[in-house]
């Protein structure tokens, strides 16, 4: 329940008080609540000099930077390692690919699948992680903002994995900033522990979602149909 009602509090405030800054602070908290929970900030300038330009890319044009944050707790146990990467972009403007027509209103929930990625990792490590070895929490935080440094169109930026991207869309921001944390999340030597076994990303990555399952249903996609079936029962089971 308190899980819950963090995803709320974070997903429902405005964002002159949800920006990235406040986003890492939330981050800083749950660190601090838990016991054994290491943390892990890459913010602004040192996320270029590092090579994370998706999360780069996507939050310079932003008063405050971007940052990538990354939570781990192990456990003492044999298992599979997991990460929960969550799209969390505070408020998105649509960047020079403007959104237009009132499709920015409601954009403060575009940090929606940051906010149940920290919940949900806070939960699962107080309830003691189940059968995994060690639980990580990769959160790409940025505002896609319009301003003198923002994305362009035609811009060709790098990710942390290496491949190169021409933007042709500004407002496609999510899965810049994704690339970024899934990169982070399965490199090798990067996290600590071991390789992680399992990668569950969230994010309001698209409105062809709800052209796919609607408004009242959530749209979960897999390269693992066991890992499908269980989402699908949890879902089923929380509502």
């Amino acid at each position: 329940a308190d899980a819950v009602r963090l995803a709320q509090r974070i997903h429902d405030a405005p964002p002159n008080e949800m920006g990235p800054t406040q986003l890492v602070a939330e981050a800083e908290a749950v660190a601090s609540r838990g016991d054994g929970i290491s943390i892990t900030k890459i913010v602004g300038e040192e996320l270029r000099e590092k090579g994370y330009g998706g999360v780069y890319g996507v939050g310079k044009g932003a008063k405050e930077p971007p940052a990538l944050v990354v939570l781990t707790k192990t456990f003492d146990r044999e298992g599979p390692a997991a990460a929960l990467v969550g799209k969390t972009i505070c408020f998105d403007t649509g960047g020079l690919s403007l959104k237009i027509s009132g499709g920015m209103v409601g954009m403060k929930a575009d940090l929606g699948g940051g906010a149940a990625c920290l919940a949900g990792f806070e939960a699962a490590c107080a309830l003691g992680g189940g059968e995994l070895s060690a639980l990580h929490c990769v959160l790409c935080i940025a505002e896609n903002a319009i301003g003198n440094d923002a994305l362009r169109c035609d811009d060709i930026i790098k990710f942390f994995g290496g491949r190169t991207c021409e933007i042709n869309n500004t407002d496609a921001e999510g899965r810049l900033v994704l690339a970024d944390g899934v990169a982070h999340a399965t490199a090798p030597n990067v996290l600590p522990g071991k390789r992680v076994d399992i990668v569950v990303d969230m994010a309001t990555l698209t409105g062809a979602q709800m052209v796919a399952t609607g408004k009242n249903h959530a749209a979960v996609f897999s390269n693992s149909e066991e890992l499908e079936r269980k989402a699908v029962v949890a879902g089923r089971r929380t509502g």
